[in-house]
């Protein structure tokens, strides 16, 4: 398992190993980037009867040259006490029920009405302005597919057919664990040859960005048995568990050695690319874990790559990052192309793409200014100013 793999067969890895989370019920109001498990179905038809679309005057089309009387106002929200016969209408607002026997509302606005309170179309033409029984939906047409992210668009759909409580998967629990005794927090000021760990509150973010559920339980140190009793107990919380740092060949670098010892299954251990060669993917019975390089660049571009597309397929969501082809705004080059390269890029408002001065995987102050990531695949070395890159927006 030492080998390096290339980057599709590190993902399709990742993603054939997962199995869907258990259900749970909750409440609409709660369900906003949570994942449907089961399909939604209108419970009735949409509009539930023929209704007017504007504010003005329903009548009869044969009507409509005609000097008409008002019988009747019908609010959004009343029901109409008359049907409208030859000769009448009924003022009508927004969203209220059409009236028996009208097939037509005038707009308000085309109307005029008499001294003696008739009222007359003044237009050139009418439209219908009828939103008619079941033209939405039908009672039992489905409405949204098991496996959607419930967005701010779905929220009202939900609420039109009565779904107040939606059954969806659990949000998968995920353990950071930041490795080094050259670590401290963030509130802290570094010693001589110390820096801040960024990785844990960087991976964090990213995990509750999407609606997972994070588990932070400090800096571990480099001492096996402290990792070794850390990794068991963000085996026994988690669903899935990152580890940064100590996952390549330096001395301390022993947490490929605990997983074994763990039985977790090492996967692959290295991918060709860059950042994050030295990524390790482990499973065990229903647990994941991801060994990522210390440097934050590394950590925060594989979750984006490896982690987030697992944890959303433990959450029953086929996740599809938009990929857009867009033209580079200058030349660009590099001295390796042995493996995949995911450069930071800014999208200019002509639509071309500039790369981030970037200086490696410590370097990530670059991807504060950075809209998206440019994939250049293994074997490339230069592309020309105005040729097509891949771009997959952040």
């Amino acid at each position: 398992m030492n080998s390096m793999i290339a980057f599709e067969e590190a993902l399709h890895k990742v993603l054939s190993s997962a199995k869907l989370l258990t259900i749970e019920s909750v409440p609409l109001q709660s369900a906003l980037n949570r994942v449907l498990a089961l399909d939604v179905f209108s419970d009735m038809d949409m509009p539930p009867f023929n209704k007017s679309a504007v504010d003005g005057y329903a009548c009869r089309k044969e009507d409509l040259l005609e000097t008409l009387s008002v019988i009747e106002v019908i609010k959004a929200g009343k029901s109409p006490s008359k049907s409208v016969q030859p000769g009448q209408c009924s003022k009508i607002m927004t969203g209220a029920m059409l009236p028996e026997g009208a097939d037509l509302v005038m707009m308000v606005e085309d109307t005029v009405e008499d001294s003696t309170g008739f009222i007359r179309f003044n237009g050139l033409k009418s439209a219908v302005n009828i939103c008619f029984k079941a033209e939405d939906l039908h009672e039992e047409d489905k409405v949204l597919d098991k496996g959607t992210l419930i967005k701010p668009s779905h929220i009202a759909v939900l609420a039109s057919v009565g779904c107040a409580e939606l059954l969806v998967y659990r949000q998968p629990v995920v353990a950071v664990l930041s490795t080094g005794d050259e670590l401290v927090e963030p509130n802290q000021i570094p010693g001589l040859s110390q820096i801040r760990n960024t990785n844990a509150a960087q991976l964090i973010a990213q995990i509750e960005n999407i609606n997972a559920v994070s588990f932070y339980p400090g800096i571990v140190p480099d001492d096996e048995e402290v990792t070794r009793k850390a990794i068991e107990h963000a085996l026994s919380k988690a669903d899935v568990v990152l580890l940064t740092g100590g996952v390549s060949m330096g001395d301390f670098d022993f947490v490929p050695r605990i997983l074994k010892e763990q039985q977790v299954e090492i996967i692959f251990s290295t991918i060709a690319v860059q950042p994050g060669k030295p990524t390790v993917f482990g499973y065990r019975n229903g647990k994941y874990v991801f060994g990522l390089p210390g440097n934050p660049v590394s950590s925060f571009v594989q979750f984006e790559m490896l982690v987030k597309p697992l944890l959303y397929a433990l959450s029953g969501h086929e996740y599809h990052p938009l990929q857009l082809k867009l033209p580079l705004a200058k030349d660009y080059s590099r001295r390796s192309g042995e493996r995949r390269a995911f450069i930071p890029i800014t999208i200019q408002q002509t639509g071309e793409v500039t790369p981030v001065e970037y200086h490696g995987s410590a370097h990530i102050q670059a991807y504060a200014y950075a809209d998206g990531v440019m994939s250049v695949p293994t074997g490339i070395t230069q592309i020309k100013k105005g040729d097509l890159v891949d771009v997959r927006p952040l």
